[in-house]
């Protein structure tokens, strides 16, 4: 984002000069513009001199002389416009934002209880971890990514790093798209049965400090996406979240899931090795019911200083802009940045609402055909010019 740019009048120049000689043409009618104003305050004088009235008689001081100035000032911007002019725009760019996606992958994301809005599956249901999948997408075509940039770490008992912090959609979206089916994190690993969440702040924390390592210090503003169902959370989160508040990195959390909650799947059994006894299975674990443990996420939400966010109460995108646009507010500024820009356009603008206004001071008919032919002489040569 950046603000108003700001133009240099003493850097404007002219790609094609050539057609500035045709000034001449409405800068010798001004004269005439001029010419005719002296002569019309004249013989409004010469008319209350010899004109006896009993109520005050008054002149307008333009009259329909408004309207040709108008269309002399617009005449003068057209040839402008022709000429190409360009001058050097100086702005102030604000930075991006930072975003750090710590994303669930516990046995609990397993769970089929959020109803399903694919394609090809109405009416059916998938599990938390593709809805937050699908969230995620929602996130990274919300960013502009000219100066955003967003990173991601998948946590269970153990957090793994999966992108660093890159501006590069591409890199994103490719691996959202291996991670559409399911996780990474396999059921019959004994890793995958808990939620570390302050394992996963760490590791957020982490990338951040691999980039300042790298690249140096960013003006970008920094703020977590912590997407989970925090089921059976552990760790000390209080610590985590101290940290993150301390390098003033906000911990925005996603709860997926519902309050009903639903089963987890059971681990798939291993498959029998051919020319081996088979192996007794271990007995069979009790199925594990899980929710979304909604008072405890808005919990740390408000503990990390950022903000709860539920999906399925709102919508994605709603959520997407909400935690882009808080990051953004705490950016930094990137400095001056100076381009060129050209400034016909303004031009023609300008020419424009010139000659809308002289139509509000028409006052016979033959001006208005007059305006008319103009127009349409205007348009025919535009015409020609972009064939």
């Amino acid at each position: 984002m950046s603000e108003l740019p700001k133009i240099d009048l003493d850097t404007v120049r002219f790609a094609d000069p050539g057609y500035l000689w045709l000034l001449i043409v409405p800068a010798a009618l001004l004269l005439v513009w001029a010419w005719q104003l002296a002569r019309r305050r004249r013989d409004a004088r010469r008319f209350r001199q010899h004109r006896r009235l009993p109520v005050r008689e008054r002149f307008p001081i333009f009259g329909g002389l408004v309207f040709w100035l108008c269309a002399l000032l617009a005449t003068a911007l057209t040839i402008l416009a022709l000429a190409r002019p360009t001058a050097a725009v100086s702005l102030v760019r604000t930075a991006g934002v930072d975003l750090v996606i710590l994303q669930d992958g516990s046995a609990s994301m397993r769970t089929p209880d959020v109803a399903s809005r694919g394609v090809g599956a109405p009416g059916g249901s998938e599990d938390r971890w593709q809805r937050s999948i699908r969230f995620l997408r929602v996130l990274g075509e919300s960013l502009a990514w000219r100066d955003d940039r967003i990173a991601m770490a998948l946590f269970a008992h153990i957090a793994t790093p999966e992108v660093r912090l890159t501006k590069d959609p591409n890199t994103f979206f490719f691996f959202l798209d291996h991670l559409n089916r399911e996780s990474p994190f396999r059921l019959e690993d004994d890793t995958t049965w808990d939620t570390n969440i302050e394992l996963g702040i760490a590791w957020g924390l982490r990338l951040i400090e691999r980039d300042q390592e790298l690249y140096g210090k960013s003006p970008n503003a920094k703020a977590f996406v912590l997407v989970t169902d925090g089921q059976a959370w552990s760790g000390e989160v209080a610590r985590s979240l101290r940290l993150a508040r301390e390098r003033q990195v906000p911990v925005y959390v996603v709860g997926v899931g519902t309050t009903n909650g639903g089963w987890i799947p059971e681990a798939p059994q291993p498959a029998p090795i051919p020319g081996r006894a088979a192996v007794t299975p271990p007995p069979q674990q009790p199925k594990i019911r899980s929710s979304l443990d909604r008072n405890s996420l808005a919990m740390i939400a408000a503990a990390g200083g950022g903000e709860y966010m539920e999906l399925d109460r709102e919508g994605d995108r709603e959520i997407a802009n909400r935690v882009i646009d808080a990051a953004r507010k705490r950016a930094g500024s990137r400095g001056l940045e100076v381009a060129s820009e050209e400034l016909y356009w303004r031009c023609l603008a300008a020419a424009a609402i010139l000659m809308g206004l002289g139509l509000f001071f028409l006052q016979e008919r033959i001006e208005l055909w007059l305006q008319a032919a103009s127009a349409g002489a205007a348009l025919f040569f535009v015409w020609t010019l972009t064939r």
